[in-house]
């Protein structure tokens, strides 16, 4: 196992760069996700790695090494791509395999090292399957033991549960993190799923516009996110425009007055609230931030409800509540308080928007 570094990394395409000077250290057996939305520049930050791109400008190394120029088949980095990309011709021991007969290794050890690999990923017994014999959460465990197999410095997951539905696709990146923890691999995934993002990762990169936009914690990008595409990107927020007027004051462009935890710049602004911080009923009346609203629309999620309250005609909020078994569903059009504490507002200057 070993370090990854990107030092840099920069990819253009005459006068349109895609990617723009990403700096990366990702630790020796750390689990790193690239987040953001479709068209940031995640996908072609991994094909530069992999080396399938070859890079405008900057550097890659795996450890002590610079990989930047070296082909992929030198790169020693297991990639598994989006579509899977088995042979349909080939068994799965073939398909597992193919990557150690084109490194030249000996017969002898190929056997053994496929075994291991499918042992792994708990699929001993299909290695005379053929692809399209198996489901789709199977055929991603075939790409998965095929990049282990050559006992990869770094792995790399390019959008791999895409394919899979809901509940398998819950499923397998459990399986996919614990197998990752277990064998101490450093790993890089791309997804545009903030919850595989969430659960998978030790540390995320979010994304835009091929810059890197913030690298933290779950905790750090949802609690304390960056800028305002941060706060809107990760999670849910709802959004309300307005004017810092003071320290700790805020007036929206419906009228609302605000106060604000920490400090912002006076002017044109945006407070971003996270909807489980805001309060319904006779509690919202004592928190920093309360005001008379209707319930205009109400979404049931199961456990958890979400309550859309329009406070008039320009500000509307979102809160999720538990949905309890003794506790009354608001109804819309009923009138209803709504509250939060000044440490749930977010504020960001409304030019980072």
């Amino acid at each position: 196992m070993a370090s990854l570094t990107l030092d840099g990394l920069t990819k253009s395409y005459g006068d349109n760069t895609v990617v723009q000077s990403v700096s990366l250290d990702v630790k020796d057996g750390e689990f790193l996700v690239l987040l953001g939305p479709s068209g940031c520049g995640k996908t072609t930050t991994l094909r530069m790695i992999a080396g399938f791109v070859p890079p405008s400008g900057g550097s890659i190394r795996i450890g002590e090494r610079d990989i930047t120029q070296l082909p992929p088949w030198k790169r020693n980095a297991g990639l598994v791509f989006q579509s899977y990309a088995l042979f349909p011709h080939m068994t799965v021991a073939e398909n597992v395999a193919f990557g150690l007969e084109m490194r030249k290794v000996a017969k002898a050890e190929i056997g053994p090292r496929v075994a291991e690999a499918l042992r792994l990923v708990r699929l001993e017994g299909y290695g005379e399957r053929y692809p399209r014999q198996l489901s789709g959460g199977q055929q991603q465990r075939v790409a998965l033991a095929r990049a282990l197999v050559i006992r990869p410095d770094v792995l790399l997951l390019d959008e791999p549960l895409s394919n899979l539905d809901a509940k398998l696709r819950l499923e397998v990146r459990l399986e996919i993190r614990a197998l990752q923890q277990q064998l101490g691999l450093t790993t890089v995934m791309v997804t545009h799923d903030q919850e595989e993002a969430l659960t998978m990762a030790d540390r995320l990169v979010v994304m835009s516009e091929g810059r890197v936009r913030q690298v933290g914690s779950q905790a750090d990008l949802y609690e304390r996110p960056a800028d305002l595409f941060v706060a809107d990107f990760v999670g849910r927020s709802t959004m309300i425009a307005g004017t810092v007027t003071g320290p700790g004051a805020f007036r929206s462009d419906g009228g609302l007055t605000l106060r604000c935890a920490g400090e912002a710049p006076q002017g044109p602004a945006t407070v971003a609230l996270r909807p489980e911080r805001l309060t319904l009923g006779a509690e919202a009346a004592g928190l920093d931030n309360h005001a008379a609203g209707t319930v205009s629309f109400v979404s049931y999620l199961g456990a958890m409800l979400d309550v859309h309250v329009r406070l008039n005609d320009t500000d509307h909020v979102v809160a999720q509540i538990p949905n309890r078994a003794d506790g009354r569903i608001p109804a819309v059009g009923d009138a209803i308080t709504i509250g939060w504490p000044a440490s749930a507002c977010l504020v960001f200057p409304r030019e980072a928007a």
